[in-house]
């Protein structure tokens, strides 16, 4: 029988278990419970006698040991719920993630920015939550409760170390003119606008780079250039601004000569879910210092950091260019054609193709002066060093062209021209929101989406959908950037002609990846991709992206539910 040790009330106070005969290792260990009775004496059933101090010091020696011991235990094997050993993470394997209350956020904000910073009115929150344009469209549950305009880097890093503080989802926004629901929440949080970021900050001419804001627009840039004689190779659709560019990794009209934007940035700075500030590398065009962090965050659509600012490559423009405008046919004809000057070596500085019902479009939405051929037609960009080149190439392209049954091949006869002939295709997304909500429905709805496939089989894949939106009743249009075999689907519709429109979607993905193409070319994955891009990765290619994710954003605060699933209840993946 055990009988009850003995001990003062001093070593009383700081503890009233001792721990004894204790295998820390394993944690099997006897608990012993004292009472007080004579100062500085500890007495035992056998008659020995031992001071407090005595035990304490065999205690403190005793924890010592064990916790020695069990450190490391852990660091020789951590748990696998602590720390998995994979180098991956299955959506299978983590748990739903558990979020703080944004006003907490909104609260701590207000002491350290001023009132114009934050905003949630009804308005602002909706701008900041859903577009007609949008795949995915938040629930009311699903808005943010305010919109945090940052006026710099040092802003940005103060919003989200709140919003990790609180663990509270954050969703990043600058031109609000992505497809796939890329700023769209999905959970109730706050908005971060850069808006008020878009300043140019340094040109560098002789190094032929450009350091910019986020919430700088490519137009802005474009023009900025212009004293320059420079130029930016990215050029997507009007309004978008370089920070959401770099999130989705886009391209634009250009992307056939000058690249897209994963070959167009030298450096970025980026804030991470906590707040810290980094910067990827310095300005030379060539650096083998350490991991690709360029190539980790463009294309990440905001889950892994805030981009606040980039450094990016200039290109000299043209000294002589001009525009062709070539109608078709059929637009097998058109797409063959293209494929030809591919595979014929011809340089373009931009290759466009839009379908008859995008001219008709156009046409309609009298957002050119010039009326179109409403035809299968491709625009070219044809520039050079030289006039003579200019010229081999304008000849060549003629040859192309009529060996494909061209119906007309039209150049614009001055800069102004020149302008307005290439105006068509940057407003077509426009010009078929503007016919659809004029003759179809005010409240039509349209999904705008893109795949990319080898040039080769371009014109087979353009044609299927082509067809197959015929053959439904839906209207729409295709237009792409088919010098690198780029294109988009703009299809209108009712909302409750939505599932003629996802089986299009989804047979025109499916093509592009049975002929070894992406499903995704510019656009990004955002919500509206997310579903395929299972169909074009293995699995253990999207655990991984989920393994960075967890190790740059524990609490899954930034810009939640993009790419991939963070939730095993999610069942969008």
């Amino acid at each position: 029988m055990l009988r009850i040790f003995r001990i003062d009330k001093c070593l009383a106070k700081t503890s009233n278990r001792i721990l004894l005969n204790g295998r820390f290792g394993s944690f099997n260990c006897s608990l012993v419970r004292f009472v007080s009775t004579k100062p500085n004496i500890v007495t035992k059933n056998d008659g020995k006698r031992y001071s407090g101090s005595t035990v304490a010091l065999y205690f403190t020696l005793g924890l010592f040991l064990g916790t020695s011991i069990i450190t490391y235990k852990l660091a020789k094997n951590p748990p696998e719920f602590l720390f998995p050993h994979s180098s991956t993470t299955k959506l299978a394997e983590i748990s739903s993630p558990r979020y703080g209350d944004p006003d907490k956020v909104v609260k701590e904000l207000k002491n350290v920015l001023s009132a114009d910073q934050i905003r949630s009115t009804k308005e602002t929150l909706e701008t900041h939550s859903d577009s007609s344009f949008s795949t995915h469209h938040a629930t009311p549950d699903q808005r943010p409760v305010a919109v945090i305009f940052p006026n710099s880097t040092e802003e940005v890093s103060l919003v989200l170390k709140a919003c990790h503080k609180y663990k509270v989802p954050v969703v990043p926004y600058t031109g609000g003119t992505s497809l796939e629901g890329h700023y769209t929440p999905t959970r109730k949080g706050i908005s971060v606008d850069l808006s008020r970021m878009n300043k140019v900050l340094a040109v560098h001419a002789e190094d032929l780079d450009v350091t910019v804001q986020a919430a700088v627009g490519w137009q802005t840039l474009a023009n900025y250039l212009k004293s320059y004689n420079l130029m930016f190779g990215p050029d997507p659709g009007p309004g978008a601004c370089i920070g959401g560019m770099v999130g989705t990794s886009c391209s634009g009209t250009n992307a056939a000569r000058w690249g897209t934007m994963k070959e167009n940035v030298v450096s970025l700075t980026v804030v991470l879910a906590d707040g810290t500030i980094i910067k990827t590398k310095n300005r030379p065009r060539k650096s083998a210092a350490g991991y690709n962090l360029n190539g980790l965050f463009i294309g990440s659509e905001g889950t892994l950091g805030i981009v606040t600012e980039a450094t990016l490559k200039l290109n000299v423009k043209p000294k002589y260019e001009n525009v062709a405008v070539i109608s078709f046919p059929t637009i097998s004809d058109a797409s063959s054609t293209v494929a030809q000057f591919v595979q014929h070596g011809i340089q373009l500085d931009a290759m466009e193709l839009l379908d008859d019902k995008m001219m008709k479009y156009v046409n309609v939405s009298g957002q050119t002066t010039l009326k179109y051929d409403e035809a299968p037609t491709l625009m070219l960009k044809i520039g050079e060093t030289t006039k003579e080149a200019v010229k081999s190439q304008i000849n060549d392209v003629k040859r192309i062209s009529k060996e494909n049954h061209q119906n007309s091949f039209r150049f614009a006869s001055s800069d102004a021209e020149r302008e307005e002939l290439w105006n068509a295709r940057k407003v077509a997304l426009w010009s078929t929101i503007n016919y659809g909500q004029e003759y179809i429905d005010k409240d039509i709805q349209v999904w705008a989406t893109d795949v990319a496939v080898p040039i080769s089989k371009l014109c087979e894949c353009l044609t299927a959908t082509k067809n197959e939106m015929n053959e439904t009743g839906v209207a729409g249009a295709i237009v792409g950037h088919v010098g690198d075999g780029n294109y988009h689907a703009m299809i209108l519709f009712k909302r409750e002609d939505r599932p003629k429109v996802e089986r299009i979607v989804r047979h025109m993905v499916d093509g592009a990846l049975k002929a070894e193409g992406t499903v995704t070319g510019e656009h990004g994955v955002g919500m509206g991709k997310r579903g395929f891009l299972k169909q074009e990765l293995p699995p253990d290619a999207i655990d991984l992206m989920r393994k960075i994710k967890f190790a740059l954003d524990p609490y899954r605060i930034l810009n939640p539910d993009k790419v991939f699933s963070i939730d095993p209840k999610d069942k969008g993946e």
